[in-house]
């Protein structure tokens, strides 16, 4: 493994039926902080999530920490410490907020409640509440605080934490991806190209199923025609 650098994925390809999807993925991502996955809708970065965690098929290389991924199966990849928050949240909406939160503990792995309670104090105080009942913001507290939960995952997988949230819930939910950051590495899919700004230090664009930049946020946000041609818009 190159210093620095925690996850390595090369080659990556995967295809959903006769589609394409991804095409020679490559890029790494280095140990500490926020690195952001950044493109237009549909160009493949839920895709690049799920094709690192094992969720679909695909063929190509991906080491954590020099240890090959691609062989195994989801629940030996989460195992070996890759926590994943989906772009729909996937709460159990039957089960409480606590009952959400046990179901994501790990025999053996040292559990953080002290700091998912500290991000998240409404979790505490909901704790018997049933998920389902939950605003989306609080739902993503949830999600959020169960790949919080395990101190043995090394990367976090966070798909679009920000989503249809209020501005309020969005600043809450930024706030407590940059003290996530300081305990995990995270890989970030974000639309949202303020809060993008905000948290993120390295960043690989997408662009149809292919990557079109890798490089320093300040590069890509700071130039606008560079912003235009990668992202479709000039972020100021």
């Amino acid at each position: 493994m190159n210093d620095g650098v925690l996850l390595d994925v090369r080659n990556l390809d995967v295809f959903i039926g006769e589609s394409h999807i991804l095409q020679n993925v490559s890029f790494q991502v280095r140990e500490g902080g926020i690195t952001g996955l950044l493109g237009r809708n549909g160009v493949g970065k839920t895709t690049t999530l799920r094709g690192i965690l094992g969720l679909v098929r695909r063929t190509g290389s991906v080491t954590l920490a020099g240890d090959e991924l691609t062989a195994l199966d989801v629940p030996q990849v989460v195992r070996r410490g890759v926590g994943y928050v989906p772009e729909d949240r996937d709460v159990f909406g039957g089960l409480t907020v606590d009952e959400n939160l046990r179901l994501a503990e790990r025999p053996g792995s040292p559990l953080r409640y002290e700091l998912v309670y500290d991000l998240f104090p409404e979790l505490r105080t909901r704790g018997a509440q049933r998920a389902g009942t939950l605003s989306g913001g609080q739902q993503q507290m949830v999600a959020l605080a169960r790949a919080l939960l395990n101190a043995d995952n090394r990367i976090l997988l966070i798909d679009e934490p920000t989503k249809g949230l209020a501005p309020l819930v969005v600043g809450l939910v930024t706030n407590a991806l940059k003290r996530a950051a300081e305990v995990a590495t995270i890989l970030l899919v974000e639309q949202n190209l303020a809060v993008a700004h905000k948290l993120v230090r390295d960043v690989i664009v997408l662009d149809q199923g292919q990557v079109g930049f890798i490089g320093n946020v300040e590069q890509l946000m700071g130039d606008p025609a560079l912003a235009r041609k990668h992202l479709g818009v000039a972020h100021g």
